[in-house]
């Protein structure tokens, strides 16, 4: 019989994004922050990353979590080690992610503890209105090394409050494709960078999202579910889309709505692995044509068919 993963040890979250957008704030027909949570929590999910909308004081954060009985599954940290002049505001906004999450983590039982999730914005392209692809920046190794020497700081940084540093390859960014994600692994230190899987960001620029996991599953401590729309990450690529044209157009799809295809395939990777860690749904579409509670359920139902929970 084939190995599953443990419900025990493996949480499911959601982001945001199905509300509203986070990255083009003008995607967005006005849910609040209330209603957000609220439909999270009714669709079935245990967690969720925080959105701009978020409440400020991370008492107020928390006491509203925890009447739904949801956790936040993941701080973000946008890293700028490549470029001038940003190293000290990096460590800084890691360093007060880190004590956000204990302030919002503070009298659980320890467990489903937050991944500092991280992304190296040092020249991205995705917030610009350019074509994604063409623009996509490719590091030197001059860059390379910053970003390795940068990343083990906050990765010990991350280990010293029993948390993971979970690197999300991004579209738009330095490390994006396949060939990317393998140097980055092969250069940082296993015990201090670990690896978010991204399906959708992966899967957009025709990298092989299960092969990803099948190198790095080792590394792998935490995953977006993303589906893609094939026909439109191809005219993204194309056609020299932006990103913002590429998520207006509806690049992404919530996990088992799009073609993608090979979830069952990356969660039985993962199963054999002994994953523990955030399946982490996401779908960065317009709520105005998707309705989100109706996505997020249609998410959850599928991660219950795949995963018998």
């Amino acid at each position: 019989m084939a190995k599953k993963l443990d419900k025990n040890k493996v949480w499911l979250g959601i982001t945001p994004t199905l509300w509203w957008n986070d990255d083009f704030i003008n995607i967005d027909i006005g849910i609040p922050f209330e209603q957000c949570i609220s439909e999270m929590a009714l669709a079935g999910f245990q967690g969720c990353s925080m959105g701009h909308k978020f409440p400020s004081d991370p008492l107020v954060m928390r006491a509203e979590l925890e009447k739904r009985n949801l956790r936040v599954s993941e701080p973000w940290v946008s890293t700028y080690f490549t470029i001038n002049e940003m190293k000290k505001q990096t460590v800084e906004k890691v360093r007060s992610q880190l004590k956000l999450m204990d302030v919002l983590e503070k009298g659980n039982d320890g467990k489903r503890r937050a991944d500092l999730v991280v992304a190296e914005f040092g020249r991205a392209v995705n917030p610009l209105p350019v074509a994604l692809v063409a623009n996509c920046p490719i590091f030197d190794d001059r860059e390379w090394e910053k970003l390795i020497k940068g990343l083990h700081e906050v990765g010990k940084m991350a280990r010293e409050e029993g948390r993971n540093l979970c690197y999300h390859p991004h579209l738009g960014t330095g490390v994006m494709r396949e060939d990317a994600v393998d140097r980055l692994m092969a250069e940082t230190d296993a015990d201090l960078v670990h690896l978010l899987v991204d399906t959708g960001h992966l899967a957009a620029v025709e990298s092989d999202p299960l092969a990803v996991t099948k190198r790095h599953v080792a590394r792998v401590r935490h995953m977006h579910l993303k589906d893609i729309r094939a026909d439109i990450a191809k005219k993204m690529r194309d056609k020299g889309w932006s990103f913002e044209t590429a998520i207006q157009a509806g690049l992404f799809n919530v996990v088992g709505s799009g073609d993608i295809g090979v979830f069952p395939e990356i969660f039985k990777v993962l199963a054999e692995a002994d994953f523990a860690g955030w399946l982490i749904v996401e779908a960065e579409q317009n709520p105005a044509k998707a309705n989100p509670l109706e996505y997020a359920t249609k998410a959850r139902a599928y991660l219950r068919e795949q995963l018998g929970w």
